[in-house]
């Protein structure tokens, strides 16, 4: 782990692409923490988009549409939604600097949001960066029960449907576990990181407004308990 303050390199969304194409990618210890670290974890988590696993009770809230889905439409929100303490995580790693290189990317078009709306209001989402035919998950937010799973289906399903070959999770939780996420040691996951940065992934495949729930999990694999 380098802290990036000891790096003589100027950080720009640039450079981080290439760490993220490196297999790196920037973490701080807290929100109050100024300094960035690298970060290569030995074990690396994905969500394998070809054996995403999806409960019948989650393909049912799906198919309910209980959420209105839209993409890229608030980044802002769903930082801070991300950045919020919540159960089980009681301080964000999303400083100042976190937030102005992602929103950096954002502009530039390698950073976007699957958000999650009720009656109009965010309840969840996530945000993540896309490198070509790889997709890295940074984090993800919810207010309302199962807002964020119904973001993670709606994003592994306009990925599968974009040509996308990975899902980086980065690390694995027992909430990703339930979707299938898998670890892979840094030799493996660098094989298909470079497969994946071999492809064209298209992002834009569906519109960013109005996708439904059927349309989602037509892409994916049967739900299955």
């Amino acid at each position: 782990m380098t802290r990036i303050d000891d790096v003589l390199v100027e950080i720009t969304p640039e450079v981080l692409l290439k760490a993220y194409a490196c297999g790196i990618f920037p973490m701080a210890e807290s929100a109050d923490d100024p300094g960035l670290y690298w970060i290569e974890p030995e074990l690396r988590g994905i969500l394998p988009l070809e054996e995403f696993r999806l409960s019948r009770r989650m393909a049912r809230t799906i198919r309910s549409d209980h959420f209105e889905m839209r993409v890229d439409h608030d980044f802002e929100a769903v930082i801070d939604g991300c950045a919020r303490p919540a159960a089980g995580r009681r301080k964000t790693w999303i400083n100042r600097r976190i937030r102005n290189l992602y929103g950096d990317l954002f502009d530039a078009g390698h950073c976007h949001t699957v958000e999650a709306y009720r009656n109009g209001t965010l309840v969840g989402g996530l945000y993540g960066v896309r490198l070509r035919g790889a997709f890295f998950g940074e984090s993800m937010f919810h207010t309302v029960t199962d807002a964020s799973k119904v973001a993670l289906v709606h994003l592994a399903a306009r990925l599968q449907a974009g040509g996308f070959v990975l899902l980086d999770t980065q690390f694995v939780t027992d909430h990703l576990r339930t979707f299938g996420a898998i670890e892979l040691k840094k030799a493996e996951y660098h094989q298909r990181l470079q497969q994946a940065l071999t492809v064209q992934g298209n992002f834009d495949v569906w519109p960013r407004e109005g996708i439904s729930g059927r349309a989602a999990l037509s892409v994916l694999r049967p739900s299955r308990d």
